[in-house]
């Protein structure tokens, strides 16, 4: 079962990085300030990823799923 857990954790971690990253990539070219937040403190990213639903909206279904493989790795 350890295994099965480790493999959940990874996926989860995969995905949130590769979501940030995203929503990293969107800021930058959206406004240089958005992306200087989001390239400095990473959990204000995804307030921005809220009200600009319609641009991040992958990227933040990305980090709902990253979320629920970590917590299903638990």
């Amino acid at each position: 079962m350890e295994s099965v857990s480790a493999t959940l954790l990874m996926f989860g971690l995969i995905l949130l990085i590769t979501s940030w990253v995203v929503l990293l990539i969107t800021s930058f070219k959206e406004d240089f300030a958005w992306g200087l937040t989001t390239l400095f403190l990473p959990p204000l990213s995804y307030i921005y990823g809220i009200f600009a639903w319609q641009k991040t909206q992958a990227a933040l279904v990305m980090a709902v799923m990253g979320w629920v493989f970590i917590l299903f790795s638990l």
